[in-house]
């Protein structure tokens, strides 16, 4: 896994740490290069991620039976673990069913783009595209702002800016903090989070394997020992990496049932 992240470093000019034109590769097929948009490895690797998902929950549930198979038990356990867990658990009992169906494909879409970052030759976790964490984060923002409105009608906005209790004196001061709080600074740390997280994660094991590369091609017989151990960490990272990328999904689909909730209730 970490020694296919980067090629060697280059013999000449010593060692060169990788950066995100290593990761992010140039278009496949470019266009408004102004703005540096076009058809890239990303965009491909979201496709592909829609087209195994649907596969995956298809195949699982075409065959159903009463004593279910590997296939069908393994859809059948994935997703009960976000209805319950997360829906039912945070959204309740007698409102979550109908936000299930976002839950679930939040949950993989998001799981299964950051995996992508472990898996030779792809490699590469598509929410390090901030515009990726930015659209999910978007869609999820505008969805619990129509829910709480089509809930309550224009009275959502003072719910969701005047906590209960608060008193008269520091009412103003409140609102305007909730105000900036769920509008403007809830969207940017439910993206940036994703964002962040999976692009800082995935450049240190970048770092951990060219400079492997580097001392095991390049370096003496102390240089060759520091590359074995570099190697050792760089897997160790690779596999916490593991473990982030399934925490950060899990987490975006938490938040995203507890903004949910917070628009269907009737007080703050």
């Amino acid at each position: 896994m970490i020694a296919l992240a980067l090629p060697a470093a280059p013999a000449e000019g010593g060692f060169k740490a990788p950066g995100l034109e290593d990761m992010h590769l140039p278009d496949i097929l470019p266009w408004g290069a102004e703005y540096g948009t076009g058809f890239g490895k990303q965009m491909l690797l979201v496709i592909l991620s829609v087209i195994l998902i649907s596969w995956f929950f298809m195949a699982a549930s075409r065959r159903r039976q009463i004593v279910p198979g590997k296939l069908q038990f393994l859809g059948e356990m994935s997703y009960n673990f976000v209805r319950n867990s997360v829906g039912k658990d945070i959204i309740g009992e007698k409102d979550f069913k109908p936000f299930v169906p976002l839950l679930v494909s939040l949950f993989f879409f998001i799981l299964l783009n950051n995996l992508f970052a472990v898996v030779p030759m792809l490699q590469m976790p598509t929410p390090s595209h901030v515009g990726t964490a930015y659209a999910l984060a978007g869609i999820v923002y505008l969805y619990w702002i129509y829910l709480g409105f089509k809930k309550h009608g224009i009275k959502y906005f003072k719910l969701a800016v005047v906590p209960s209790g608060v008193p008269k004196a520091i009412l103003p001061l409140i609102v305007v903090i909730e105000i900036i709080s769920n509008f403007f600074v809830r969207p940017l740390t439910h993206s940036l989070r994703l964002f962040a997280t999976m692009l800082s994660g995935h450049l240190i094991v970048m770092l951990a394997a060219a400079g492997t590369s580097y001392m095991l091609v390049e370096g003496g017989a102390f240089l060759k020992g520091l590359g074995v151990l570099t190697f050792v960490g760089g897997v160790g990272m690779g596999i916490f990496e593991v473990l982030i990328m399934v925490l950060q999904a899990y987490v975006f689909v938490l938040l995203t049932a507890i903004y949910i909730q917070g628009s269907l209730v009737e007080e703050h």
